[in-house]
């Protein structure tokens, strides 16, 4: 352990992400920029009976590239992507994990909900065929920390290890937590993320009873389900996957010639108390959080360039959001690029906060604004700048914020990496 310093500059060294619109960065990017869909009819189960049958389902992911065989069959598919994500981004980021440095490494990564699958089988076998054939490993493997302790195993990081849930903002928070943790002195590097599986036909009729599910627009292609922040908007769907960061120490990442793709520089967290699904009026909970985020290390509103919202698609919850935007930044509110990503990939509820921080982060690095797709009908109410293809823009700063069930909200802020 070293002392705090919480001037500690922190930066992005690493990488890596399962989601519905590809399985690894340079796949994710190259879709985020073309504006390309990862919504389809669901394959997980029959879906033909429900009003919306569209999720954002991971395609072409097998587990046994990135794990044990005996892992994978005991694990959900939260676990495995978690774990493909985070060996992704330790890979990329060039760390070695050795035994003089693995008690320096740290791991906070999440899921909002677990594995409910392990759940339901085991519930199910206990049913038809007797409590002695249920799994002895469900229960180990059905938690919210099982990710991470899973990701410690198969890489051998013995540092600082927790699981940040906050619902759909726990990739949000485990990001600012990592940074935090680092300048604390708990480690040198942490890899940070989430994941999450959702698409499960109980998970769905929960949140059809809540309402939450939209509809493609009448007549038009399943992809349109997605639509935040325009007038016709009726409703998130569902995504699943994971996204890893690794965030390190910037004089150390400097010292072993790390490619730096932007530095940590900000973190807001707050809570509405006032509904466990509904946002507070007016959006305070967010507002408060993203000027927590500003004020951490005296970043001035007037310089973020981009936000890459929570924008789940809902008429409550975008409006909110949007209204925050303009509280915190005033007049200048119309000029922040907006790139509300779940329009490609659907909400990844507990992976949302991390793959939103990767694609912000990516954003800052290429000096791009990915786009906000089926875009197209502007709500009066909502006076953003939010563009349905994507545009190159000088990025300084760029805000990635969410919003959790729980009344739970996170904001964190990255920079241009500049020495």
């Amino acid at each position: 352990m070293r002392r705090p310093d919480y001037n500690r500059r922190i930066v992005v060294t690493g990488l890596g992400t399962v989601s519905p619109i590809g399985n690894d960065v340079d796949t994710v990017w190259s879709n985020l920029v073309a504006g390309c869909s990862g919504l389809a009819p669901i394959t997980r189960f029959d879906a033909s009976g429900y009003e919306s049958n569209v999720a954002g389902e991971v395609k072409g992911f097998d587990a046994r590239e990135w794990m044990d065989f005996k892992a994978a069959r005991r694990t959900g598919l939260n676990v495995q992507f978690g774990v493909a994500a985070a060996k992704q981004a330790l890979a990329d980021s060039g760390i070695q994990v050795t035994e003089q440095n693995r008690d320096d490494l740290g791991i906070i990564f999440a899921s909002g909900a677990g594995e409910p699958k392990l759940m339901m089988d085991n519930k199910q076998i206990w049913d038809t065929k007797g409590a002695r054939l249920v799994s002895p490993f469900f229960i180990a493997n059905m938690l919210v920390d099982t990710a991470s302790g899973q990701i410690a195993i198969e890489t051998g990081i013995r540092g600082h290890n927790m699981a940040v849930v906050t619902a759909c903002s726990t990739g949000t928070h485990s990001i600012g937590e990592a940074a935090e943790a680092i300048r604390r002195g708990d480690c040198t590097a942490i890899i940070a993320g989430s994941t999450e599986s959702p698409i499960y036909e109980m998970v769905w009729v929960g949140f059809g009873s809540m309402r939450g599910i939209g509809t493609p627009r009448p007549g038009e292609p399943v992809q349109t389900v997605s639509r935040p922040f325009d007038l016709t908007r009726n409703g998130f769907i569902l995504g699943e996957g994971a996204a890893a960061l690794v965030l390190e120490d910037m004089e150390l990442a400097k010292a072993r010639g790390a490619r730096i793709y932007a530095e940590v520089v900000g973190y807001g967290s707050t809570n509405d108390a006032w509904d466990l699904i509904q946002p507070i009026e007016g959006g305070d909970g967010v507002a408060r959080a993203m000027q927590i985020a500003l004020d951490r290390r005296g970043v001035p509103a007037d310089e973020i360039d981009m936000i890459n919202p929570h924008g789940t698609s809902t008429v409550v919850g975008d409006l909110a959001e949007a209204v925050a935007i303009h509280r915190i930044f005033g007049d200048r509110a119309g000029e922040i690029a907006i790139s509300a990503t779940k329009s490609m990939t659907g909400h990844m509820m507990g992976a949302a906060g991390s793959f939103e921080g990767l694609a912000t982060v990516l954003s800052v690095y290429h000096q791009v604004v990915p786009p906000t797709i089926n875009y197209r009908d502007p709500d009066p109410q909502i006076q953003l700048d939010i563009s349905p293809v994507a545009r190159p823009r000088e990025l300084r700063y760029v805000m990635s914020a969410n919003v959790g069930l729980g009344g739970h909200n996170g904001a964190v802020i990255f920079k241009r990496y500049e020495e």
